[in-house]
């Protein structure tokens, strides 16, 4: 039975969603792709098309999916079929053989999409026509598939092309996230991936979002037997939807708070305010008027308006909430980066504590001297 395992499935299982974004992502992609080349008047869809949609559209991520794969892996192996089958006699090893060097030449130059093999088997055999026919379809086939999958896959909340490890991250920097920071850097990751020959495969921010969550879940099973009750504040400073902003201003101000709730009656929790949102709304009302934005900051919290804004204007509602038996394991991705500054701990409707940041890096800090 062992013996058998080997011929079983070796991926994951993907949720319906996957199934959806690939599927409509290569029909559309596939479709616009072939109208717009039929427009152009320079040919109709050819079938290393579809192997490359299946990249693009399905796993995104892959280094073999990325532009430069694709327009550049597809039209070298076009060019290079092309030549070879020119220069060669017309006999059949000349066939395999134009293959196989628009393989080398795209490893060579960094560019191996494995469509690429497809197109050059292609146009060794003379499916496509003349070379200008041939380059035309495949450069401009190759180009429009990237561009469909590039707005494709943000409409449907993915990365494409994949961000490598110097492009800005999703604050805005090229500093690495948090969990990315200690441990190896990108030249040490694509020195494993390239001993291991598995650069193809892989990408180096792929490899690195793994690495740091293995060493996540190393320090979430360090905290086991933690719950958010463990280490929550329980006696909570709290405000209702109606409190002005003044007054939330001076509970941040006086108490050194980043976060705080806003509940409702019999402590039904309605929301969370953090301290960004003060600044979020001052800089909305700052351009909305046309002041600077410690004028408008200034108006948020003036205690003498006649209409004071609200609580309820600003705070947030789609916040993260666990229960108090929920482990300290399942809270770190939450507040590991930028996801949220704190989390409410609810029984039901009604908030119980507050885990914050400070809370965590507290409890973990005592547990690995325990253990250190």
């Amino acid at each position: 039975m062992a013996g058998w395992r080997g011929l079983m499935p070796a991926m994951a299982g993907r949720k319906a969603v996957d199934l959806a974004r690939a599927g409509l992502g290569s029909a559309l992609g596939l479709l616009i792709a072939g109208i717009a080349l039929r427009g152009l008047g320079i040919g109709w869809l050819i079938a290393p098309f579809g192997a490359s949609a299946v990249l693009v559209f399905a796993v995104p991520n892959s280094p073999l999916a990325q532009p430069w794969s694709v327009v550049v892996g597809n039209s070298l192996s076009a060019v290079v079929a092309l030549t070879a089958t020119a220069l060669l006699p017309a006999a059949d090893w000349a066939v395999p053989l134009a293959v196989s060097l628009a393989i080398m030449t795209m490893l060579a130059l960094r560019a191996l999409h494995p469509p690429g093999g497809a197109v050059a088997l292609l146009a060794a055999l003379g499916g496509t026509g003349h070379w200008g026919v041939t380059l035309a379809t495949v450069i401009t086939g190759s180009a429009l598939l990237v561009g469909l999958g590039m707005l494709w896959n943000r409409a449907v909340g993915r990365v494409y092309p994949f961000r490598q490890p110097a492009q800005p991250g999703s604050h805005g920097t090229t500093d690495p996230t948090p969990a990315e920071r200690i441990g190896l850097d990108p030249a040490d990751l694509a020195t494993i991936l390239e001993e291991f020959r598995q650069s193809a495969n892989l990408g180096v921010a792929d490899l690195a979002r793994l690495v740091g969550a293995a060493e996540q879940a190393a320090a979430a099973r360090r905290m086991e037997g933690f719950t958010a009750a463990d280490i929550m504040s329980r006696d909570l400073v709290t405000v209702g939807p109606e409190a002005p902003l003044s007054q939330v201003a001076d509970i941040f101000r006086k108490r050194g708070f980043t976060s705080l709730p806003v509940v409702g009656a019999d402590d039904m929790l309605l929301g969370l305010i953090f301290q960004i949102d003060l600044i979020r709304r001052a800089r909305e009302d700052a351009f909305r008027q046309h002041h600077s934005l410690i004028r408008a900051l200034a108006n948020l919290i003036d205690t003498h308006r006649k209409r004071p804004p609200k609580a309820s204007e600003i705070m947030e509602t789609d916040t993260p909430r666990i229960a108090p038996a929920t482990p300290v394991g399942a809270v770190m991705p939450l507040l590991a980066d930028g996801g949220a500054e704190a989390v409410a701990v609810v029984e039901g409707p009604r908030v119980v504590g507050i885990v914050t940041r400070t809370d965590l890096v507290s409890a973990l800090s005592q547990r690995l001297a325990l253990t250190g």
